[in-house]
Formats: C-alpha cells, sequence, structure tokens
C-alpha cells in the first residue's frame, strides 16, 4: 500500500500502532507528542509540532483523551488495520481507528472513527461500535451487541448477542455482560454488576 502516517502519541499504544502500520507495509513519517524529555519511540525522532502534510493516526490509549486531540486536530485522518485481520468485506471501519493483529471483525459490523480494535478481540455480526472505543486484547462481542461512544471493554470481557453497552461505560477485564450496561456505569464479575458509576 505505501501510504504514510503521522502518529501522535509515544507511548506504549504507540508503539504497538507504529508497529501495525510497519507490519502493514506503510510509513511512519513522523511520530508527535507534547512531552519535551520523550526523544524517541522504537527509533523514530519524537517533535512537538507536526510537520508533514500526511493522514493522521492518534495513538493514545486513554479514550477521553483521544476524543480531546481529534476534536482540535484539523488534519485527516488515517486507519490501519492489521494484514492478519480476518475482517468482513461487508464491515465498515471509520476514520482514525486501528484494528490489531488477529482480530476478527464479522459480516455488516460498524467500527466508528477513532476506535482500537486491540489483538484478538473478536466483533461478530451486526454489532455498531461507536466512535472512541477500545475494545481490549481478546474481548468477544456476540452479534448485534451496541457499544456507545468512549466506552472501554477490559481484556478478555465476553458480551452475548444483543446487548447494549452505554457511552462512556467502563468493562471489566473478564467480565461477562449478559444484561444492558447503562452510560457511564463500570461493570465487573461474572456475571456482570455495576459496582460504580465514572463521573
Amino acid at each position: 500500500m505505501n501510504n504514510e502516517y503521522v502518529i501522535i502519541g509515544a507511548g506504549g499504544h504507540a508503539k504497538v500502532v507504529i508497529e501495525l502500520v510497519e507490519g502493514s507495509g506503510d510509513k511512519v513519517k513522523e511520530v508527535i507528542d507534547n512531552n519535551i524529555d520523550l526523544k524517541q519511540v522504537l527509533g523514530y525522532p519524537v517533535t512537538q509540532q507536526q510537520a508533514a502534510d500526511l493522514p493522521v493516526i492518534i495513538a493514545v490509549g486513554n479514550n477521553k483523551i483521544r476524543q480531546k486531540i481529534a476534536g482540535k486536530c484539523k488534519d485527516k485522518f488515517g486507519k490501519a488495520i492489521h494484514p492478519g485481520t480476518n475482517l468482513s468485506k461487508r464491515s465498515k471501519i471509520g476514520e482514525g481507528t486501528v484494528v490489531m493483529a488477529g482480530v476478527s471483525i464479522n459480516a455488516d459490523a460498524v467500527i466508528g472513527k477513532h476506535c482500537i480494535i486491540n489483538t484478538n478481540a473478536s466483533v461478530d455480526h451486526e454489532c455498531i461500535i461507536a466512535d472512541f472505543v477500545h475494545i481490549g486484547p481478546n474481548v468477544s462481542l456476540g452479534g448485534n451487541v451496541t457499544v456507545g461512544e468512549g466506552a472501554h471493554l477490559g481484556i478478555g470481557c465476553s458480551v452475548i448477542h444483543g446487548i447494549k453497552i452505554g457511552s462512556w461505560a467502563t468493562i471489566g477485564a473478564g467480565a461477562a455482560i449478559i444484561e444492558d450496561v447503562p452510560d457511564n456505569a463500570v461493570v465487573v464479575g461474572v456475571p456482570g454488576k455495576i459496582i460504580k458509576h465514572n463521573g
């Protein structure tokens, strides 16, 4: 493909995104981060100001911060999909989204903008994932699951078919979700129970 991208962010998540871009046959032109103590990441120099007029990928794991950066960014956005992804030709992936190694996204699934679909996650048929969602490693979503804006689904959680997860909800690692989750709820356990609400 040989696309070139500007990566915003130079932390741990950025390392994964950089290797994803490289592994897809594309190139990282610049890495931008406002931390002046960061000089390089994976051999790429880190600068504080963007020079290249290229598509941007925001490589920041925190959903709120990613949303904030996207709202200020005037550039066009790229997206990066690992070549080892099992991606239905009938699915849709929004701009700014990254899809990591081993992910399966099935027929008629719709993934929003600036999402993270992390390693080995499974998104089944007709799921709708809103913008700024993070689907953690090894998460399993049954068919027709809806995930609201900014929700974070922790490592290895499972969501049965037809469930609705509210905006900015947090699902704990390993949780089993068998009932709808309201906005801002924090849910843990098997089966999942609400323990508090995000502010």
